[in-house]
């Protein structure tokens, strides 16, 4: 699944940075206890609490650090899923008070990767602690005397396979941080730099109306002359 437009309009929404205004948005995620041992065909849960009713967003980051869009639950608990459907064949999405819950409804291995809710409160995107979702790492045993079966052994720890997805994914942000800054200031003094143009060639028609009408020194119109009889 390549990387959806709708993503690039939430990160867009976003403006600024996390901790520019300094007002704070409390958002805890939940997985059930299994998260380590996912297996194919399992249906996957996640929980997002939050402090506020403003919407929110899923989406996944695989193991290269790309984003990927899911759904957008708005605070009526409609929800809007990758190429603005309402439905979806992978996922289920729901709204419970300020609960915003995703499902995976058969995990496989395209599923696998950091899940982030994501929040656009004051201007500003808050992101949830990730949720590493990623199925068992199998790893072939060879055997110890020929005819034994192939041992097969499942680490506990499957995320230390994977990069470093929340480094990346702040990499990006700070990408995003400084095009939605620098943009708006280069597009105000633009703006500044055509009103002060305007000013001046107003000025200088206005200037020129006024020489076009000068009176005489003493302010009285003039006499014409008189003619003999």
């Amino acid at each position: 699944m390549d990387t959806s437009p709708a993503l690039l309009l939430l990160l867009t929404l976003g403006f600024c940075c996390p901790g520019i205004y300094g007002q704070s948005l409390q958002i805890k995620v939940r997985s059930p206890k299994d998260i380590t041992q996912l297996q194919v065909g399992q249906k996957l849960e996640l929980e997002c609490h939050t402090d506020k009713n403003h919407g929110a967003s899923w989406i996944r980051q695989d193991r290269s650090g790309t984003l990927h869009f899911i759904v957008f639950i708005n605070p009526m608990a409609r929800a809007t899923f990758e190429g603005s459907q309402r439905t979806s064949h992978r996922f289920e999405a729901s709204k419970d008070n300020t609960i915003y819950r995703l499902a995976v409804k058969s995990f496989t291995p395209q599923d696998e990767g950091s899940y982030f809710c994501v929040m656009n409160f004051n201007q500003m995107l808050h992101f949830s602690p990730g949720l590493h979702a990623f199925l068992p790492v199998t790893t072939i045993v060879a055997p110890s005397t020929p005819g034994l079966t192939t041992q097969r052994g499942i680490t506990e720890d499957p995320d230390l396979t994977t990069p470093d997805p929340e480094g990346r994914m702040q990499e990006n942000l700070n990408f995003f941080c400084h095009i939605f800054i620098w943009v708006p200031l280069a597009g105000a003094l633009l703006l500044l730099l055509i009103a002060l143009v305007i000013t001046i060639v107003l000025c200088q028609q206005t200037r020129r109306r006024r020489c076009r009408c000068k009176r005489p020194a003493n302010g009285k119109p003039p006499t014409k002359p008189r003619t003999a009889n």
